[in-house]
């Protein structure tokens, strides 16, 4: 099994607060890092519909079967036992009694929000990082990264790609989708998602990918949000501070996982990919997301932006820090270039007194050091956080 990084934080969260909630995407592993991590604990599926009528109908006596250490698993399904959680860990103020985990997060995150507020701590899990599969030798290469990208049943199982993506996609739509915003047409809600693929890594400008799919303004909102709240995508929000008028202000789309967005763009073979002007996107996602996860798994603040003016010139990731900001490229190629350093350089002649460090992560496999910047492989991105 995968040792996942996010292990450590959750035995020491568990010895402070009596609930945690531990949210993330379908599929990330969370079942399996609960139940290691906490062999002692009663499981209990509330994904089961016997045990969910059960909790529904009858939450008191429900907990009364489950006092303490118990893992509820898809907890989202049962809101009503959130308030009787909420007595048991008030009456007896044990840390670490309840493990709640679920995928339709948007569902968990309101429930626990509502009624177990200052009781219980939200932990997330992700997909596999770089640094969990290169720990147990199973990280692949670069190319072969993009296209399998980190949920865990690729790796376990060894799943075709391609196939399981399609598999995940329809049962994500059917049992996320559904739930969540009840929407009826779920061939459009799929054709949405897949417009978002191929706009991965760029300004997201939603008006454009309303009309490209069909729908209102307002409707493309509300789905980005879906995809938001189920760890599909994320916005990556500009660099502000800079107070000139010629920097752009909208935020970037980025999905959290490359395999998924090589399938929804029709990529399932290094050749394809090869040729694939989307290559550049899927490598800056998958060092952008890996250094959010890092953050993620050590359970740090993320406070990363991008920056760009409207003559072209672009920063992929600003990490900013009480001491200044890190500047960080991202560059596919094996081979390092002049061209690497030029929008750093840019930048930091306008920003000198704010920073701090700059690093270009690109796709070869040998590190440099040089005065001002540091060029590091891409394996490097998931030890990251700042």
């Amino acid at each position: 099994m995968v040792k996942r990084t996010l292990e450590k934080v959750l035995r020491e969260t568990a010895s402070k607060y009596s609930v945690i909630s531990v949210t993330g995407p379908r599929q990330s592993g969370k079942t399996t890092v609960l139940q290691t991590v906490f062999p002692g604990y009663t499981y209990v599926s509330l994904e089961n519909p016997d045990i969910r009528y059960f909790a529904q109908t009858d939450p008191k006596g429900f907990l009364a079967q489950y006092p303490r250490h118990v893992i509820f698993d898809e907890a989202q399904h049962v809101p009503e036992l959130f308030s009787y959680l909420q007595a048991v860990v008030d009456a007896n103020k044990e840390p670490g009694q309840f493990i709640l985990s679920g995928s339709q997060n948007f569902l968990l995150l309101e429930s626990v929000s509502q009624s177990l507020a200052g009781r219980a701590a939200i932990l997330k899990l992700l997909h596999f990082s770089i640094t969990e599969l290169s720990e147990a030798t199973l990280l692949p290469d670069l190319d072969s990264l993009l296209l399998k990208g980190g949920y865990p049943p690729i790796y376990d199982r060894e799943f075709n790609p391609a196939d399981w993506y399609s598999n995940y996609i329809e049962t994500y739509l059917e049992r996320d989708v559904r739930s969540i915003k009840h929407i009826s047409n779920l061939s459009t809600f799929k054709k949405f998602l897949t417009l978002c693929a191929t706009r991965n890594g760029q300004i997201l400008n939603l008006s454009s990918l309303g009309s490209d799919c069909g729908i209102t303004h307002n409707t493309a909102r509300d789905w980005l949000s879906i995809l938001e709240a189920s760890y599909i995508v994320f916005l990556l929000q500009p660099h502000t501070t800079h107070t000139s008028k010629r920097v752009i202000k909208s935020p970037k789309l980025y999905f959290y996982d490359t395999g998924l967005v090589a399938n929804l763009l029709g990529l399932y073979s290094t050749h394809e990919l090869q040729l694939s002007p989307h290559k550049g996107s899927l490598f800056e996602t998958l060092i952008i997301s890996e250094i959010v996860k890092s953050h993620i798994n050590q359970k740090k603040p993320f406070r990363g932006t991008f920056w760009r003016d409207r003559e072209g010139h672009e920063i992929d990731l600003v990490l900013e820090t009480s001491k200044g900001i890190t500047l960080m490229e991202c560059k596919s190629s094996q081979t390092i270039g002049a061209s690497f350093f030029k929008n750093i350089g840019y930048f930091s002649k306008k920003n000198d007194s704010l920073l701090l460090n700059s690093i270009v992560f690109y796709g070869g496999s040998e590190d440099q050091n040089r005065t001002d910047i540091q060029v590091q492989s891409w394996k490097k991105a998931g030890d990251l956080a700042i």
